[in-house]
Protein backbone atom coordinates (compact mmCIF):
# COMPACT_ATOMS: atom_id res chain seq x y z
CA UNK A 1 0.00 0.00 0.00
CA UNK A 2 1.46 3.52 -0.76
CA UNK A 3 1.84 6.35 1.59
CA UNK A 4 -0.34 8.82 -0.42
CA UNK A 5 -2.55 8.74 -3.33
CA UNK A 6 -4.14 12.16 -4.87
CA UNK A 7 -7.30 12.46 -6.13
CA UNK A 8 -8.87 15.29 -8.51
CA UNK A 9 -11.91 15.62 -10.66
CA UNK A 10 -11.85 17.61 -13.84
CA UNK A 11 -12.85 18.48 -17.51
CA UNK A 12 -12.15 19.54 -20.74
CA UNK A 13 -11.97 22.98 -20.13
CA UNK A 14 -9.37 22.97 -17.50
CA UNK A 15 -7.00 20.73 -19.33
CA UNK A 16 -4.20 22.96 -19.01
CA UNK A 17 -4.88 24.17 -15.29
CA UNK A 18 -4.56 20.23 -14.68
CA UNK A 19 -1.29 19.74 -16.84
CA UNK A 20 0.38 21.82 -14.32
CA UNK A 21 -1.23 20.37 -11.42
CA UNK A 22 -0.02 16.45 -12.87
CA UNK A 23 3.53 17.81 -13.32
CA UNK A 24 3.54 19.36 -9.82
CA UNK A 25 2.06 16.34 -8.07
CA UNK A 26 5.05 13.99 -10.00
CA UNK A 27 7.53 16.42 -8.80
CA UNK A 28 6.26 16.90 -4.79
CA UNK A 29 4.47 13.97 -4.00
CA UNK A 30 6.97 10.20 -3.37
CA UNK A 31 7.51 8.35 -6.61
CA UNK A 32 4.87 5.43 -5.88
CA UNK A 33 2.33 8.34 -5.41
CA UNK A 34 -0.94 7.79 -8.13
CA UNK A 35 -2.49 10.70 -9.40
CA UNK A 36 -6.37 9.47 -9.99
CA UNK A 37 -8.24 11.75 -12.29
CA UNK A 38 -12.08 11.69 -12.77
CA UNK A 39 -13.46 12.95 -16.21
CA UNK A 40 -16.59 13.30 -17.95
CA UNK A 41 -16.81 9.87 -20.49
CA UNK A 42 -16.81 13.12 -23.05
CA UNK A 43 -13.36 14.08 -22.34
CA UNK A 44 -11.60 11.04 -21.63
CA UNK A 45 -9.41 10.95 -25.19
CA UNK A 46 -8.18 14.64 -24.45
CA UNK A 47 -6.62 13.25 -21.08
CA UNK A 48 -5.35 9.78 -21.80
CA UNK A 49 -1.97 11.67 -22.69
CA UNK A 50 -1.49 11.91 -18.70
CA UNK A 51 -2.24 7.74 -18.35
CA UNK A 52 0.53 5.99 -16.80
CA UNK A 53 2.28 4.28 -14.02
CA UNK A 54 1.59 7.62 -11.99
CA UNK A 55 -1.55 8.77 -13.47
CA UNK A 56 -4.93 6.88 -13.44
CA UNK A 57 -7.67 7.54 -15.32
CA UNK A 58 -11.35 7.41 -14.36
CA UNK A 59 -14.44 8.35 -15.90
CA UNK A 60 -17.53 8.96 -14.33
CA UNK A 61 -19.85 6.33 -14.59
CA UNK A 62 -17.14 4.16 -12.68
CA UNK A 63 -17.56 5.45 -10.08
CA UNK A 64 -21.75 6.11 -10.03
CA UNK A 65 -24.47 3.41 -9.74
CA UNK A 66 -25.76 2.22 -12.75
CA UNK A 67 -28.89 4.16 -12.38
CA UNK A 68 -27.21 7.17 -12.55
CA UNK A 69 -27.16 9.47 -16.20
CA UNK A 70 -26.20 12.55 -17.50
CA UNK A 71 -28.92 14.85 -18.76
CA UNK A 72 -28.00 16.02 -22.25
CA UNK A 73 -26.98 19.19 -22.82
CA UNK A 74 -27.23 20.26 -19.20
CA UNK A 75 -24.44 19.68 -16.27
CA UNK A 76 -27.29 17.73 -14.43
CA UNK A 77 -27.70 13.94 -13.36
CA UNK A 78 -31.01 11.77 -13.26
CA UNK A 79 -30.57 8.98 -10.81
CA UNK A 80 -33.68 6.82 -12.48
CA UNK A 81 -34.02 5.24 -9.10
CA UNK A 82 -35.17 8.33 -7.36
CA UNK A 83 -35.35 11.23 -10.20
CA UNK A 84 -36.36 14.05 -8.59
CA UNK A 85 -34.45 16.42 -7.78
CA UNK A 86 -31.69 15.93 -10.76
CA UNK A 87 -28.35 15.93 -9.58
CA UNK A 88 -26.33 19.22 -10.10
CA UNK A 89 -22.47 18.61 -11.41
CA UNK A 90 -21.29 20.83 -8.27
CA UNK A 91 -23.00 17.87 -6.02
CA UNK A 92 -21.91 14.80 -8.34
CA UNK A 93 -18.17 16.11 -8.17
CA UNK A 94 -18.66 15.87 -4.35
CA UNK A 95 -20.10 12.26 -4.52
CA UNK A 96 -17.15 11.53 -7.01
CA UNK A 97 -14.57 12.86 -4.91
CA UNK A 98 -15.97 10.71 -1.69
CA UNK A 99 -16.17 7.56 -4.08
CA UNK A 100 -12.58 7.42 -5.74
CA UNK A 101 -11.09 8.33 -1.90
CA UNK A 102 -12.84 5.23 -0.47
CA UNK A 103 -11.63 3.12 -3.16
CA UNK A 104 -7.83 4.04 -2.76
CA UNK A 105 -5.06 1.99 -1.37
CA UNK A 106 -3.14 4.21 0.32
CA UNK A 107 -2.69 5.77 3.94
CA UNK A 108 -4.07 9.05 2.56
CA UNK A 109 -5.89 11.03 -0.01
CA UNK A 110 -4.53 14.21 -1.01
CA UNK A 111 -7.85 16.06 -2.58
CA UNK A 112 -6.89 18.93 -5.23
CA UNK A 113 -9.00 20.51 -8.03
CA UNK A 114 -7.41 21.38 -11.29
CA UNK A 115 -6.79 24.66 -10.51
CA UNK A 116 -3.87 23.93 -7.44
CA UNK A 117 -0.67 23.02 -7.95
CA UNK A 118 1.64 21.79 -5.65
CA UNK A 119 4.79 24.18 -4.73
CA UNK A 120 6.79 22.33 -1.84
CA UNK A 121 7.26 18.49 -0.84
CA UNK A 122 4.14 16.71 0.17
CA UNK A 123 5.31 14.42 3.46
CA UNK A 124 2.84 12.21 5.02
CA UNK A 125 4.59 12.63 8.56
CA UNK A 126 4.12 16.51 8.67
CA UNK A 127 0.10 15.41 8.35
CA UNK A 128 0.28 13.08 11.17
CA UNK A 129 -0.58 13.02 15.18
CA UNK A 130 -0.06 10.21 17.08
CA UNK A 131 -0.29 7.64 13.86
CA UNK A 132 -3.41 9.76 12.81
CA UNK A 133 -4.08 12.30 9.76
CA UNK A 134 -4.56 15.65 11.04
CA UNK A 135 -8.17 16.78 10.41
CA UNK A 136 -8.21 20.87 8.55
CA UNK A 137 -10.41 22.57 11.30
CA UNK A 138 -10.96 26.30 11.51
CA UNK A 139 -12.25 26.75 14.77
CA UNK A 140 -15.35 28.76 15.08
CA UNK A 141 -14.79 29.37 11.53
CA UNK A 142 -18.50 29.80 9.91
CA UNK A 143 -20.21 32.60 11.71
CA UNK A 144 -24.29 33.45 11.19
CA UNK A 145 -23.80 35.51 8.10
CA UNK A 146 -22.51 32.43 6.27
CA UNK A 147 -25.60 30.98 5.52
CA UNK A 148 -24.23 28.41 2.82
CA UNK A 149 -22.26 26.89 5.46
CA UNK A 150 -24.90 26.54 7.93
CA UNK A 151 -26.70 25.01 5.09
CA UNK A 152 -23.58 21.90 4.54
CA UNK A 153 -23.72 21.81 8.30
CA UNK A 154 -27.05 20.73 8.68
CA UNK A 155 -27.26 18.98 5.84
CA UNK A 156 -23.92 16.81 7.02
CA UNK A 157 -25.89 16.32 10.20
CA UNK A 158 -28.91 15.05 9.15
CA UNK A 159 -27.25 12.54 6.97
CA UNK A 160 -24.95 11.53 10.01
CA UNK A 161 -27.77 10.91 12.38
CA UNK A 162 -26.94 13.99 14.40
CA UNK A 163 -30.18 15.57 15.22
CA UNK A 164 -28.44 18.47 16.83
CA UNK A 165 -27.94 21.32 14.88
CA UNK A 166 -25.63 23.68 17.33
CA UNK A 167 -26.00 27.37 17.00
CA UNK A 168 -23.08 29.10 15.12
CA UNK A 169 -20.53 29.79 15.65
CA UNK A 170 -19.24 26.36 14.38
CA UNK A 171 -16.21 24.67 12.88
CA UNK A 172 -14.68 25.34 8.97
CA UNK A 173 -13.51 22.02 7.52
CA UNK A 174 -13.58 23.55 3.90
CA UNK A 175 -10.17 23.83 2.60
CA UNK A 176 -9.06 23.99 -1.08
CA UNK A 177 -6.37 21.51 -0.92
CA UNK A 178 -7.16 18.51 1.97
CA UNK A 179 -6.00 15.65 3.30
CA UNK A 180 -8.74 12.50 3.94
CA UNK A 181 -8.37 9.37 5.33
CA UNK A 182 -9.88 6.38 3.29
CA UNK A 183 -10.72 4.10 6.20
CA UNK A 184 -12.74 7.35 7.51
CA UNK A 185 -14.46 7.10 4.37
CA UNK A 186 -15.33 4.15 3.69
CA UNK A 187 -16.66 4.58 7.38
CA UNK A 188 -18.64 7.79 6.79
CA UNK A 189 -20.47 5.83 3.59
CA UNK A 190 -21.86 3.06 6.04
CA UNK A 191 -22.80 5.80 8.58
CA UNK A 192 -24.99 7.87 5.88
CA UNK A 193 -26.39 4.04 5.07
CA UNK A 194 -27.11 2.83 8.49
CA UNK A 195 -28.75 6.27 9.14
CA UNK A 196 -30.64 6.55 6.23
CA UNK A 197 -31.35 3.14 4.59
CA UNK A 198 -29.84 3.92 1.29
CA UNK A 199 -27.44 4.19 -1.19
CA UNK A 200 -24.72 6.25 0.74
CA UNK A 201 -24.13 7.96 -3.23
CA UNK A 202 -28.40 8.47 -3.03
CA UNK A 203 -28.50 10.06 0.51
CA UNK A 204 -25.70 12.58 -0.55
CA UNK A 205 -26.73 13.27 -4.17
CA UNK A 206 -30.37 14.46 -3.01
CA UNK A 207 -29.14 16.52 -0.73
CA UNK A 208 -29.32 20.44 -2.61
CA UNK A 209 -27.15 21.97 -0.26
CA UNK A 210 -23.96 19.67 1.07
CA UNK A 211 -20.07 20.08 1.25
CA UNK A 212 -18.24 16.95 1.51
CA UNK A 213 -15.68 18.92 3.39
CA UNK A 214 -18.30 19.85 5.71
CA UNK A 215 -19.42 16.05 6.10
CA UNK A 216 -16.18 14.40 6.19
CA UNK A 217 -15.47 17.09 8.72
CA UNK A 218 -18.20 17.04 11.02
CA UNK A 219 -17.92 13.01 11.08
CA UNK A 220 -14.36 12.68 11.57
CA UNK A 221 -14.20 15.43 14.35
CA UNK A 222 -17.49 14.34 16.38
CA UNK A 223 -17.80 10.65 15.60
CA UNK A 224 -14.89 9.32 15.19
CA UNK A 225 -12.97 12.01 17.66
CA UNK A 226 -9.94 13.75 15.60
CA UNK A 227 -6.40 13.35 17.40
CA UNK A 228 -5.97 16.88 16.36
CA UNK A 229 -7.20 19.41 14.52
CA UNK A 230 -5.51 22.54 13.30
CA UNK A 231 -5.95 25.51 10.39
CA UNK A 232 -2.79 23.42 8.63
CA UNK A 233 -2.62 26.40 6.23
CA UNK A 234 -1.40 23.77 3.46
CA UNK A 235 -2.54 26.21 0.52
CA UNK A 236 -1.62 28.97 -0.26
CA UNK A 237 -5.19 30.46 -1.79
CA UNK A 238 -6.63 33.15 -4.12
CA UNK A 239 -10.37 33.13 -4.28
CA UNK A 240 -12.09 36.05 -6.06
CA UNK A 241 -13.99 35.89 -8.79
CA UNK A 242 -12.00 38.72 -11.16
CA UNK A 243 -8.68 37.94 -12.82
CA UNK A 244 -5.02 39.14 -11.30
CA UNK A 245 -3.15 41.32 -13.23
CA UNK A 246 0.76 39.80 -13.65
CA UNK A 247 1.94 42.19 -10.56
CA UNK A 248 -1.14 40.80 -8.30
CA UNK A 249 -0.15 37.43 -9.48
CA UNK A 250 3.48 38.30 -8.38
CA UNK A 251 2.55 39.83 -5.06
CA UNK A 252 0.10 37.25 -4.37
CA UNK A 253 2.91 34.38 -4.85
CA UNK A 254 5.32 36.35 -2.54
CA UNK A 255 3.07 36.10 0.31
CA UNK A 256 3.28 32.54 0.21
CA UNK A 257 2.82 31.13 3.68
CA UNK A 258 5.92 28.73 5.56
CA UNK A 259 3.29 26.25 5.76
CA UNK A 260 1.91 25.83 1.93
CA UNK A 261 2.76 22.82 -0.14
CA UNK A 262 0.20 24.40 -2.46
CA UNK A 263 -0.99 27.49 -4.56
CA UNK A 264 -4.62 27.57 -5.90
CA UNK A 265 -5.41 30.64 -8.03
CA UNK A 266 -9.03 29.99 -8.58
CA UNK A 267 -10.14 29.26 -12.43
CA UNK A 268 -13.95 31.11 -11.93
CA UNK A 269 -11.20 34.53 -11.26
CA UNK A 270 -10.28 34.50 -15.35
CA UNK A 271 -6.62 34.87 -14.52
CA UNK A 272 -5.21 34.48 -17.85
CA UNK A 273 -2.66 31.28 -18.13
CA UNK A 274 0.59 33.54 -18.28
CA UNK A 275 -0.24 35.41 -15.45
CA UNK A 276 -1.26 32.45 -13.25
CA UNK A 277 2.28 30.46 -14.93
CA UNK A 278 3.96 33.43 -13.85
CA UNK A 279 2.67 33.18 -10.30
CA UNK A 280 3.39 28.91 -10.36
CA UNK A 281 6.96 30.33 -10.80
CA UNK A 282 7.15 32.74 -8.19
CA UNK A 283 5.52 30.86 -5.57
CA UNK A 284 8.48 27.96 -6.70
CA UNK A 285 11.00 30.45 -6.09
CA UNK A 286 9.48 31.41 -2.97
CA UNK A 287 9.32 27.74 -1.61
CA UNK A 288 12.77 27.03 -2.57
CA UNK A 289 13.92 30.26 -0.22
CA UNK A 290 11.49 29.29 2.91
CA UNK A 291 11.77 25.36 2.99
CA UNK A 292 8.44 24.18 4.92
CA UNK A 293 7.88 24.48 8.48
Amino acid sequence: MSELAVITPTYAPDLELFADLHRSVLTHTPDDTVHHVIVPSRDRGLFARFEGPRCRLWIEPELLPRTYFPIPLSRLWLNVARPWPPIRGWILQQSLKLAAAARMEADAVLVADSDIVLVRPVRLRDFMVGGRLRLHRIDHGVHPGMRRHLLWHEAARRLLGRQDVPDPPLHDYVNSLTLWDPAAVRALQDRIEKVTGRRWQDAFSARLHISEFILYGVFVDELLGAPAASDTGICHNYWDATPLSMAEALAFADRLDSRAVGMMISAKSGTTLDVRRAAISRCLEVARQRPCR
